[in-house]
This record gives structure tokens, C-alpha cells and sequence, in this order.
């Protein structure tokens, strides 16, 4: 990000993040790393819309399906950390946080295991100082 940031600055520019909601609501970026940006265009779509997104607007198949991937090393993915696929985490992240419905009921109609939806949760919990500002002596 110091990177992207000292570009941006020399050029008047802005930085711009690929962070989604599914993403964003499980905590899975680093706070100061690909979260350290100035806006983020897709933060309201979840992964699968975003590909929806990428696959409508013509992108090649090679970027659209594109495994996520922070590449810390050689063939890394999301996948081997976060606790669903893209597609069944989408649908839990869409029934607990969209829809408000309770864990269980979650579970049993997404067929994901009440253990894995409670992970889902306690990462939201966990990470939600990802989400907030930071503290300060005086508010706005």
C-alpha cells in the first residue's frame, strides 16, 4: 500500500481496493494492507456478483474465474482460509447479515454445517474493529 499510495500522491490520484462483501464481513484483508485504500467500488457485491459483474462486462474467463488469492505464496488461495466456497459462503453471509435470520435456521437450509455458520459469525465478531474507524480522543 506504501507503494500505491507514494504513485497516487506524486499523480494525484487515488487508490482504489478490490475488497467485496464477502470479504469485508468475514474480515479476510488486512487492515492497513489491501484495506488501506481511498474507496472501494465493490465493497456492497458480494464475490459472486462480482464475477457476475466481471463476466457481464465482458472480461475474459481467465479474470473472472480467477481463483481469489492474497499470493503470500506460490498458489495460494482464499479458499484454503476462509471456511466456505465463494458460492455457499455468499449464500450463508446473505441469510445471516441480509436477512437477519438466526445461525440455525441458516444451517439447516443451507445444508453448511451449524459449527462452519457459527465460524462465519465469530469471524465477523472478531474483525469488526476492521470495519470500524479508529478511536480517537474526540469524535467528529
Amino acid at each position: 500500500m506504501v507503494i500505491l499510495y507514494y504513485y497516487a500522491n506524486l499523480n494525484s490520484y487515488l487508490v482504489a481496493g478490490t475488497g467485496d462483501r464477502s470479504e469485508d464481513l468475514i474480515g479476510y484483508f488486512t487492515k492497513y494492507g489491501d484495506g488501506g485504500v481511498d474507496f472501494l467500488p465493490v465493497s456492497h457485491l458480494y464475490k459472486t456478483q462480482v464475477r457476475k459483474l466481471a463476466e457481464h462486462l465482458g472480461l475474459p474467463p481467465s479474470i473472472v474465474m480467477k481463483p481469489s488469492s492474497p499470493q503470500l505464496y506460490p498458489g495460494h488461495k482464499a479458499t484454503d482460509e476462509i471456511p466456505l466456497d465463494y458460492d455457499q459462503l455468499d449464500h450463508v453471509l446473505r441469510m445471516l447479515f441480509d436477512e437477519s435470520r438466526p445461525a440455525a435456521e441458516v444451517a439447516a437450509k443451507t445444508r453448511v454445517g451449524i459449527n462452519t455458520v457459527q465460524d462465519v459469525i465469530t469471524r465477523f465478531e472478531d474483525s469488526a474493529h476492521k470495519r470500524a474507524y479508529p478511536i480517537m480522543v474526540r469524535q467528529w
